[in-house]
């Protein structure tokens, strides 16, 4: 499974997800992007699941037209 880390994602839980590829936003070159075009630019990559500590991007967002899993921390 192929994991995003958005901006502010605790870094120190990456290594519990042995299973999986892990990426942040600031390695793709993504850090700059707003939530929307974020998750466009994730899903465009083929990013399963984008790990966040954004705890209103549910209320940003339309999240049920995304193919995206995401996961607020």
């Amino acid at each position: 499974m192929l994991v995003l880390f958005d901006q502010g994602t605790p870094v120190p839980i990456r290594p519990f997800l042995k299973e999986h590829i892990v990426q942040t936003a600031a390695e793709r070159g993504w850090d700059t992007l707003e939530n929307g075009e974020l998750l466009k630019a994730a899903e465009a990559a083929g990013f399963d699941v984008l790990v966040t500590p954004d705890k209103n991007i549910r209320y940003q967002q339309n999240l049920t037209v995304r193919t995206i899993a995401r996961s607020s921390c």
